[in-house]
């Protein structure tokens, strides 16, 4: 059996802002089909690198491609109606509803989104139809970003972007969208890179874990092997937090 082909590559991919370098130089492809996560501490370059894939940010050295071809030459339009991003803090228009919000998408390359869609849309993440009419601050935190979820397939994307996406949810809210991002991720046959700083997020979703370090891709693995204690010291300092809280609860429960 053969391995599935990149549908995203990394080529020593770079971006510096003047002397400051965010990302150093990044190989790495990633096969259709993968559910990555893109972890590391603030300011370690993993929400830049992911911007790169959409064009938000232009690499100063390297390429991406998308499909064999360089995204920086790609129609922006074009691009974006293949890429669907889920933004941090959710990024909803506050003055357009939520049905004006998951269109937008669509009809920035001239297609309209039928009312029928975006009922589709909502159920496919979990959310009434009736909720098209409303607008984005008579939504919860949890509905307001199950929409940004929605928008972000409304162009019905090969590839799926979510930078720190559940960061703002209460903890049950985070774990329930979570669990549904990864359903999606399995149903519509997505290719999807997240960005998290939760390891323990990363662990649950993820099938492979791409780790970095002062703008560099310093571990790429499976959980498994992060569990295993492979992954090199910085990614064994980020599996260390999730590890060392789970034993405290262990030995609460042991002690009650």
């Amino acid at each position: 059996m053969t391995n599935p082909q990149p549908l995203l590559v990394f080529e020593r991919a770079a971006r510096a802002y003047g002397a400051s370098v965010a990302v150093a130089g990044v190989d790495c492809a990633i096969a259709a089909g993968s559910f990555v996560a893109l972890v590391g501490a603030s300011g370690s370059g993993k929400s830049t690198l992911l911007k790169m894939v959409n064009a938000l940010v232009e690499p100063t050295g390297g390429r991406v491609l998308f499909s064999g071809e360089d995204v920086t030459r790609l129609a922006p339009a074009r691009l974006r109606r293949r890429v669907g991003y889920v933004f941090q803090g959710i990024g909803l228009f506050p003055h357009m509803n939520v049905a004006q919000n998951i269109a937008i998408g669509p009809r920035l390359t001239g297609e309209k989104t039928t009312p029928e869609r975006i009922a589709d849309l909502l159920r496919l993440v979990e959310l009434e139809p009736g909720l098209a009419s409303r607008m984005p601050d008579e939504l919860s935190g949890g509905q307001r970003q199950r929409v940004g979820v929605a928008r972000a397939l409304a162009s019905a994307p090969e590839l799926l972007l979510m930078d720190e996406p559940f960061g703002a949810l209460d903890p049950v809210t985070r774990d329930a969208l979570g669990r549904k991002v990864r359903e999606l991720h399995e149903r519509l046959g997505l290719t999807t890179v997240m960005v998290t700083h939760d390891m323990a997020e990363a662990l649950l979703l993820a099938d492979r874990v791409l780790v970095m370090d002062q703008g560099k891709l310093v571990a790429d693995t499976t959980p498994r092997a992060l569990l295993a204690g492979e992954g090199g010291p910085v990614a064994q300092r980020l599996v260390a937090v999730p590890r060392g809280q789970a034993e405290r609860l262990a030995a609460m429960e042991r002690s009650a």
